[in-house]
């Protein structure tokens, strides 16, 4: 089904969302406790402040509110600087993620995305359709599923995004989903559309290469992890890249 992006503009703000999905989509949907008075919400730990699991009627979807990080968020929260409506966070992520979509590539389906603005400043809050039956790939890691197969599928995935032009900003191994069907790169709050480029691409690499290593991948040493893990999930990736 192709996406057909709309916008609805108010007072509060705006709403950019996939008519062909949901041909209306308001601030309610945006708001936990809309859903928790309607027995359909869950939250969920990961990213930063988590995620909220939500039953729509077009079916179970991920609610994330934007968040700062680092020292920033003590200062600012929530809050983010206004540009221009096609410079928010929320919006620009929706386009990208529409963009993944119609490239065929394994990301997370768009719903809606919201901004509030506020003189100077927004918040924000994105929609997407929830990938089931899922874990990160920090989870399989954690319970010993993480073996040389399943690097070479992660290797894969990343070259196709790479092949793509599409940079990840926070490549690691919480944001790469092993389900049934496959394997998926979600959260792609700042990333964008790159011409292909050795440098990016190695960067986007090793980012995932400390997460896994942060996370423990090297508990047999260093030597096995290289062996096992990172040798051929980068094998398979430089034959995805470059077929």
């Amino acid at each position: 089904m192709m996406m057909q992006e709309r916008m609805h503009r108010d007072t509060r703000g705006a709403i950019l969302f996939d008519a062909a999905v949901s041909p209306q989509v308001g601030h309610d949907w945006f708001a936990p406790e809309y859903w928790r008075e309607r027995d359909a919400l869950r939250m969920q730990a990961g990213g930063r402040g988590g995620v909220a699991i939500v039953l729509t009627p077009v079916g179970e979807c991920v609610l994330r509110h934007y968040h700062r990080g680092g020292l920033v968020a003590a200062l600012m929260g929530d809050r983010y600087l206004w540009l221009g409506a096609s410079r928010t966070r929320p919006f620009r992520e929706f386009r990208l993620l529409a963009e993944i979509a119609r490239l065929g590539l394994p990301g997370p389906l768009v719903l809606a995305a919201r901004y509030c603005r506020r003189g100077l400043v927004y918040s924000a809050d994105l929609i997407t359709r929830r990938i089931a039956a899922a874990q990160t790939l920090a989870e399989c890691l954690a319970t010993g599923q993480l073996d040389e197969d399943l690097a070479e599928k992660v290797g894969a995935l990343v070259a196709r995004f790479h092949r793509a032009g599409i940079w990840h900003a926070d490549l690691n191994a919480h944001n790469v989903l092993v389900a049934p069907d496959g394997l998926y790169l979600i959260d792609f709050d700042r990333g964008r559309l790159r011409a292909p480029g050795v440098a990016w691409q190695q960067s986007n690499l090793r980012r995932l290469r400390r997460s896994l290593l942060k996370l423990g991948a090297a508990g047999e040493g260093e030597a096995a992890f290289e062996a096992t893990i990172w040798q051929p999930l980068l094998h398979r990736y430089g034959r995805t890249l470059t077929p």
